[in-house]
């Protein structure tokens, strides 16, 4: 702890004595965020990882980015159409906007970012989601005039402007083209974003400006759209691996923004009167997985019998110190697919679980649950569900294992239940495609139904909302049938700041959002 203390202040220090230097530097507002890790790469959806993602997305954006409903929406485009057929995306771009250098953005510079992209030499991460591979396949590009970029599929998606926005895809980001060196090697992002890049002191801290060209849209602030005006004049985003350090320099006053705190440290920061809160629900899922071709677990019964004997509201408020709200569907409560349909759930009723249980002819075979204590959350949602599941007359036993055994045991089909955390997908059909298939052909997937798969893929290819809806109304009611996960509650993203900082809000991907945040005198 003392040498990563050590290290912090030395990287802060370093960071201070940059900012220290030059006319009139001593007036300019300094953001000082806190990151896990150092970063990867400044190649938008390069050689990245969720530390990289939260750096390189205030430098860069895309055609459309995720609302705070998780659905995609224009940022540098202006409209989006969709052709009749479903397989041509027509997109109007937004006049004025500039790139970094100064440069206005045009369909050319569209193109251009595109193409770098699909070439395989890029290695971009999500090549694969748009060569055919994926769910689509990208045919052509066209751009018929400046304002105007004309995407044609080989196929109709409902996926296409979610993938995207994607920000593992670095939101598929609009660069110039002197983001890349004579001999095609890539120097630095020349983006749109709010803050363009200034210094990368590998290990330390990476340093971003203020973009006062920015074009903003109008209104406020909405998932990683919306408005997005740079408030302050520089942001610096410090490497500091320990949470507990991250902690102590939060509360010193050394660092305004711990973007991700853990649970636990969100009940105890609540009394720290030198820091405010913010704390969102976001799109991952956590609950108890099951293996439907497990002699035991094979009766939908005695799985539906696991659901009623399940004090959610408890469980949920223990787990998450209070912070979370169960939620029995796959559709995030944050979805704008999650209504009045995904709010049915199997109720809490210990009495209909034993009754449920005599009727699956449950003679009190042992049950193992797997879990792990990397996801602390998880692990205990295992110990609790356990005494809940024990009062109602089964026979459950928690086996702890390390998280990457406990991974492949799940990548393999090998388990009975799991306490189990998945990440966050932002449409429906991706959150319910992550755990529906065919089990012969890929042995991770829970719920092995040839129906359910039709209306799944049927979700991906109709655009309409109202359709989809009634497509997720009907995998969820489905889904409480067959009960292949008892789903418990999605994650919590907790943000922290400084009594200085105003206007911070965590965002539904815990990636940390800078803009349209000040800093008091």
């Amino acid at each position: 702890m003392p040498m990563l203390r050590q290290i912090t202040k030395m990287a802060m220090t370093a960071g201070f004595a940059f900012a220290a230097s030059g006319a009139g530097a001593q007036a300019a507002t300094v953001l000082r965020v806190q990151i896990p890790a150092d970063i990867r790469s400044i190649d938008p959806g390069v050689n990245r990882d969720h530390p990289t993602d939260g750096v390189v997305l205030h430098m860069v954006e895309g055609l459309v980015a995720y609302g705070e409903d998780g659905t995609p929406k224009p940022l540098l485009a202006e409209t989006v159409d969709i052709s009749p057929d479903g397989k041509t995306y027509s997109f109007r771009l937004r006049g004025g906007v500039k790139f970094h250098n100064g440069a206005e953005m045009t369909s050319a510079d569209v193109l251009w970012s595109w193409n770098r992209y699909m070439n395989a030499k890029t290695d971009w991460r999500c090549l694969s989601e748009f060569d055919g591979r994926g769910t689509v396949k990208v045919e052509s590009v066209a751009a018929p005039d400046s304002r105007t970029v004309v995407f044609t599929l080989d196929k109709p998606s409902a996926l296409f402007l979610t993938s995207l926005a994607r920000t593992d895809c670095a939101m598929t980001a609009i660069l110039h083209k002197d983001s890349v060196r004579a001999d095609g090697s890539f120097e630095k992002p020349i983006g749109t974003g709010p803050f363009k890049f200034a210094e990368w002191k590998r290990g330390e801290f990476v340093r971003v400006e203020r973009f006062a060209d920015y074009a903003a849209l109008p209104g406020k602030i909405d998932g990683l759209g919306g408005a997005k005006r740079p408030l302050v004049d520089e942001v610096r985003f410090v490497v500091i691996p320990d949470s507990a350090t991250a902690k102590a320099a939060l509360v010193s006053g050394d660092i305004d923004v711990v973007p991700d705190v853990a649970n636990a440290d969100v009940g105890e920061l609540k009394s720290v009167d030198k820091v405010k809160l913010s704390v969102v629900s976001h799109m991952g899922l956590v609950g108890l997985i099951i293996q439907t071709r497990d002699p035991v677990m094979a009766n939908a019964k005695l799985r539906r019998a696991m659901a009623a004997a399940i004090d959610k509201p408890e469980l949920v408020a223990a787990v998450t110190d209070g912070l979370g709200k169960p939620n029995g569907s796959i559709v995030p409560t944050l979805s704008a697919y999650h209504g009045k349909v995904q709010d049915e759930d199997i109720a809490y009723d210990p009495a209909a679980a034993r009754k449920l249980i005599a009727e699956a002819g449950y003679k009190g075979e042992k049950i193992v649950m797997m879990a792990n204590k990397r996801y602390p959350q998880s692990f205990n949602a295992a110990v609790i569900a356990q005494q809940m599941l024990k009062a109602v007359g089964l026979n459950v036993e928690i086996v702890v294992l390390e998280w990457a055994t406990q991974l492949d045991r799940y990548n393999k089909g090998n388990y009975q239940i799991q306490a189990f955390p998945y990440s966050g997908r932002m449409d429906p059909a991706l959150s319910f495609e992550s755990m529906t298939g065919p089990k012969d052909k890929q042995p991770r997937k829970l719920w092995d139904n040839p129906d359910v798969q039709a209306l799944l893929e049927k979700s991906m290819i109709v655009a309409d909302p109202a359709q989809r809806q009634a497509i997720f109304d009907d995998l969820h009611r489905r889904f409480l049938a067959d009960m292949p996960m008892v789903m418990l509650y999605n994650g919590i993203a907790g943000g922290a700041v400084g009594k200085r900082v105003n206007g911070y809000v965590s965002s539904l991907t815990s990636l940390p959002r800078l803009w349209e945040v000040s800093l008091a005198p």
